[in-house]
């Protein structure tokens, strides 16, 4: 439902589509900070997933799901981490396809290309929640706060760099997040993911670095405002991402406790 709200808001109505083309400007991708590291640059590094580095990002991120799940031997939540990852991205891509991008604005043909939802959120998005799957119930915590940290940086490092807008952020997220929580529901009890005691602080740490996270990958030196509507839409990445995980531990726990008596 908040996929198809974001996609019917920010791309199907004047307001919504005026509102994210006023977020671009002539001054292109070169103010962002994160510039020098988008791979945008001549010959300049990228971050992963950025640029070309994003399918050896999802290659090498499902060849750890699928190294840890012959580890652990835990083949219902290897399939599911696995699962998440493929439709995250399979979602993505049909999405992509069938959803179109109506000129309501008479925009400029630089704005009216379909972007809706992002593919190169949607892959830390899927990498990081399908390790939250396969994880032990010890280092989940710490790999939940490092994947919302990924992707903070990388929802608004594609906005600053002007190749996302934050609806298509969002929109991406949103998919993750969807996926995910359906394999928690569809495992097995015994193969469901955990409830595991975090660290106090860490709740509280990990959305503090998301959100500076956010806010540098998100900041551009031609406008504030722009920086600060960037990075707030990846912060609220990183939340929908911290939520999606602890409300599916806790559904879960709800599955396998055992009755009275």
């Amino acid at each position: 439902m908040g996929f198809v709200a974001v996609y019917l808001i920010a791309v199907c109505t004047p307001f919504g589509q005026r509102a994210e083309n006023a977020l671009f400007n002539s001054n292109g991708a070169n103010p962002a900070w994160i510039y020098d590291w988008s791979g945008t640059a001549y010959d300049s590094p990228a971050l992963p997933p950025l640029d070309q580095t994003a399918m050896p990002t999802l290659l090498v991120g499902i060849a750890v799901i699928a190294a840890v799940t012959l580890v652990r031997r835990r083949w219902w939540q290897g399939c599911a981490a696995a699962g998440v990852v493929m439709a995250t991205l399979g979602s993505k891509e049909l999405t992509r396809m069938i959803l179109p991008r109506p000129d309501l604005v008479g925009a400029h043909v630089s704005l009216i290309e379909p972007s809706f939802p992002s593919g190169h959120v949607a892959i830390p998005a899927g990498l990081a929640l399908g390790a939250a799957l396969i994880a032990s119930p010890r280092i989940r915590p710490y790999v939940t706060a490092a994947g919302m940290l990924w992707l903070a940086v990388t929802a608004g490092a594609v906005q600053a760099t002007y190749h996302h807008r934050p609806s298509d952020v969002l929109g991406s997220t949103l998919l993750a997040c969807a996926c995910y929580s359906l394999a928690a529901r569809l495992l097995p009890p015994a193969a469901a993911p955990d409830v595991t005691r975090r660290p106090r602080a860490l709740p509280a740490i990990a959305l503090a670095l998301s959100a500076a996270g956010a806010l540098v990958a998100g900041a551009r030196e031609d406008s504030v405002t722009q920086s600060l509507v960037f990075a707030a839409a990846a912060f609220l990445c990183a939340a929908l991402f911290w939520f999606t995980t602890t409300e599916g531990a806790a559904h879960s726990a709800r599955r396998t406790r055992p009755a009275p008596g």
